[in-house]
């Protein structure tokens, strides 16, 4: 992981884990927001094209990956 995303991406982990619902998720600088297809996931922006992805099931992110959308 290159290291200028590794401190967003714990903040932004550490939410996921802490989160019981999805609108613990949406804070401010996230840009949470669901993806389309099946199954459902959603996204948390880190920094440029870089997003982590995941499933929402039962109060717990399952799934979970770091992406590059460009």
């Amino acid at each position: 992981m290159r290291p200028d995303l590794h401190g967003r991406c714990l903040q932004r982990l550490d939410t996921l884990d802490q989160a019981t619902t999805l609108e613990g998720v949406n804070l401010p600088g996230f840009n949470f927001h669901p993806l389309h297809g099946t199954p459902k996931r959603y996204s948390l922006h880190v920094n440029g094209p870089w997003c982590i992805t995941f499933e929402w099931k039962d109060g717990d992110a399952w799934r979970v990956d770091l992406v590059q959308y460009h």
